[in-house]
C-alpha cells in the first residue's frame, strides 16, 4: 500500500516512516509541504493508494491540499487520512466536507492509526472493484455508468453538492465528534414520502437525479448553518446540525418541497416528490455506539411518519372510492326505477285502450 505522508515537521515525517514501516506492508513516501506533496502526486504513477495529511502546515494547510488531490482524477475516491493537533469541530466540519475520508488527531495511537488504515486499504479495494465492474458495466451496455441500475437500499455516492459526506465519511465524522466529547450536535432525518414507489416508477438516472436536487435543497436552505449531509439508502438522508444554532427543521419542510419541485421540474421529471422532515434528536452521546443510536432514532422517526402519511393516503383513497361506489350505485337504482316507472305508464296507456 503506497502512502504520501504530508507534515511541516520532520521529526513527525520520520516518526511516522518509520512506525508504519515497521507496523505493516506500506511503501512510505514523504512531503514536507502542500507543494512539494502536488509535485510528487503529479509525477508518481502508479498512484498513491492512501494520503496522511497534517491540517497546520504554511502557506497552504491540510485543508486546502485535500481539496486539491480531490481535483485529480485518479483520486476522487483515494482515501485521505487527516493527522492533526486541531481537535475543534470548525476544523473537523472543513476537513470532511473538503474530502477527507477519516481524522486522527494528535498524539496518536500507533495501533489505532494501522487500524484506520486497514479500513482504508479496504477501501481502496472496494474501490478497485467497484472501478472494474463498472468498466466492464460501461463495455457491456456501451452507457455510462450513471444509468446502472442500483436497489433502493443503496447508499449511493451524491456528487457537486457541498458538505453531503459518502456512506463511510459520515460515520468517520460522527466517530470523531464523539471522541471530542463536544456532542451538543442534533441529527435530524429527511426522507422522500413513498420513496419505493417512486423508485419502481422512473429509471434509475431519473431517480439519482431526484436524489441530487434533494441534496442540494436541503444543503442549499441548511447552508447558514453548515449542516453536514449523507444519503443513507431509502430516500433518506441524515443532517448534523450544531446544538448551538440549531436548525429549525419543522418550518422548513415547506420551503424545501417549493424549491424541490421547481428544480425536478427544470429536468421535465414527470412526478410529485415530496419530502418529509423528521423530528431532531441531540446526540448527547460520548460514545460512538450511543451517537450511532440517535441517527437510528432520527431515521426510524421519520420512517414512521412516512408510514403513517401512506397509512392515511390509502385510507382518504378507500374513503374517495366508496364514495364513488356509493354514488354509482345511487345512480344505476335511480335508473333502474325510471325504467321500472316508463315500462308501467306504458302498460296503462296500453290497457286504456282496450
Amino acid at each position: 500500500m503506497k502512502l504520501l505522508v504530508v507534515d511541516d515537521e520532520a521529526s513527525i515525517l520520520e516518526l511516522l516512516k518509520t512506525a508504519l514501516s515497521a507496523l505493516g506492508s506500506y511503501d512510505v513516501a514523504i512531503a514536507s509541504s502542500g507543494a512539494d506533496a502536488l509535485r510528487r502526486i503529479d509525477r508518481e504513477d502508479p498512484p498513491f493508494d492512501c494520503f496522511l495529511l497534517d491540517i497546520q502546515m504554511p502557506e497552504m494547510n491540510g485543508i486546502d491540499l485535500c481539496r486539491e488531490i480531490r481535483k485529480f482524477p485518479e483520486y476522487t475516491d483515494t482515501p485521505i487520512v487527516m493527522l492533526t493537533a486541531m481537535s475543534e469541530k470548525k476544523y473537523v466540519d472543513e476537513a470532511f466536507t473538503a474530502g477527507a475520508t477519516d481524522y486522527l488527531t494528535k498524539p496518536f495511537d500507533f495501533l489505532e492509526l494501522r487500524s484506520r488504515l486497514g479500513t482504508a486499504r479496504k477501501l481502496v479495494q472496494q474501490n478497485m472493484q467497484a472501478s472494474t465492474s463498472r468498466e466492464e458495466a460501461r463495455k457491456l451496455k456501451n452507457e455510462l455508468d450513471t444509468t446502472l441500475q442500483f436497489s433502493l437500499e443503496d447508499p449511493i455516492r451524491i456528487e457537486g453538492v457541498e458538505r453531503v459526506l459518502g456512506y463511510t465519511q459520515f460515520e468517520n465524522y460522527v466517530l470523531q465528534l464523539s471522541k471530542g466529547r463536544r456532542f451538543t450536535s442534533w441529527a435530524t432525518a429527511i426522507k422522500i414520502a413513498r420513496a419505493k414507489d417512486l423508485h419502481l416508477s422512473m429509471p434509475s438516472t431519473h431517480f439519482r437525479d431526484i436524489l441530487h436536487d434533494v441534496a442540494y435543497a436541503i444543503a442549499k436552505l441548511t447552508k447558514a448553518n453548515g449542516n453536514i449531509l449523507s444519503y443513507r439508502g431509502n430516500g433518506t438522508f441524515l443532517c448534523i446540525s450544531d446544538g448551538k444554532k440549531k436548525t429549525p427543521f419543522a418550518g422548513m419542510e415547506e420551503q424545501m418541497n417549493r424549491l424541490l419541485a421547481t428544480l425536478v421540474a427544470r429536468r421535465q421529471i414527470n412526478a410529485n416528490v415530496e419530502l418529509i422532515v423528521g423530528e431532531s434528536f441531540p446526540m448527547r452521546s460520548l460514545t460512538k455506539l450511543g451517537a450511532l443510536y440517535a441517527l437510528n432514532r432520527a431515521i426510524e422517526n421519520v420512517q414512521l411518519r412516512d408510514q403513517s402519511l401512506g397509512e392515511a393516503a390509502e385510507l382518504s383513497k378507500k374513503v374517495l372510492k366508496r364514495r364513488t361506489l356509493t354514488t354509482e350505485e345511487a345512480h344505476l337504482e335511480r335508473r333502474s326505477y325510471e325504467v321500472m316507472l316508463h315500462q308501467l305508464l306504458r302498460e296503462e296507456r296500453s290497457l286504456r285502450k282496450l
